[in-house]
C-alpha cells in the first residue's frame, strides 16, 4: 500500500518538478493526483480533501526560494502537511505497564503487517537489551495460514 502511494507521489512530482514555473492550473491538477493517490491508498475523504485544502494555498502563495525550483517547492510544502498530518513527534510505547503489553496492529491485506510487528519487536528487545522470554508475538489473524505458520 505505501509502496503504491510513494510511486503515485513520485509520478505526480516528478512532472511538477520538471516545469519551470507553476500556474494555479498545474498545481490543481498536481493536488488532484494527490488526493486521488491518497484516495487509492484508503485515506479517508475527509482527510484527503483537508490534506489538498491545507497545501493548496500554501503552494500558490509560497515564495519561490531561490535555490530551488517551483516543483521542488511543492514537493516540500506536500512533504512538511505529510509530516503534520502524520505526527511531527514520536511517542514513547509504554512497556512498564501489567505485563504482558498489548498493542494491536491493522491493516489491509498484504500491507506488512506481520513483518513490521517481528520488526518492532526486534526493535524493542534491542533497546530494552531483554533477551529473555518476555518479549513474545502472539497471532490473533486467525484466518491468515501464512502469519499463523509465520508465528510458530
Amino acid at each position: 500500500m505505501f509502496e503504491n502511494l510513494t510511486n503515485k507521489f513520485e509520478e505526480i512530482f516528478s512532472s511538477l518538478k520538471k516545469a519551470p514555473s507553476l500556474d494555479e492550473k498545474q498545481v490543481d491538477e498536481g493536488l488532484k493526483a494527490i488526493r486521488l493517490a491518497l484516495l487509492e491508498a484508503d485515506v479517508s475523504l475527509d482527510v484527503a480533501k483537508q490534506f489538498v485544502e491545507k497545501v493548496k494555498p500554501k503552494a500558490l502563495g509560497k515564495e519561490i526560494i531561490r535555490s530551488t525550483s517551483p516543483g521542488q517547492m511543492v514537493v516540500k510544502i506536500v512533504y512538511d502537511e505529510l509530516v503534520n498530518l502524520l505526527g511531527s513527534k514520536s511517542e514513547k510505547v509504554n512497556l512498564n505497564s501489567v505485563p504482558p503489553v498489548s498493542m494491536m496492529v491493522v491493516g489491509l491485506q498484504g500491507s506488512g503487517k506481520t513483518t513490521s510487528t517481528a520488526k518492532i519487536a526486534k526493535y524493542l528487545e534491542k533497546i530494552n537489551k531483554k533477551k529473555d522470554n518476555d518479549g513474545k508475538l502472539r497471532c490473533l489473524q486467525t484466518c491468515s495460514p501464512g502469519t499463523i505458520k509465520i508465528f510458530r
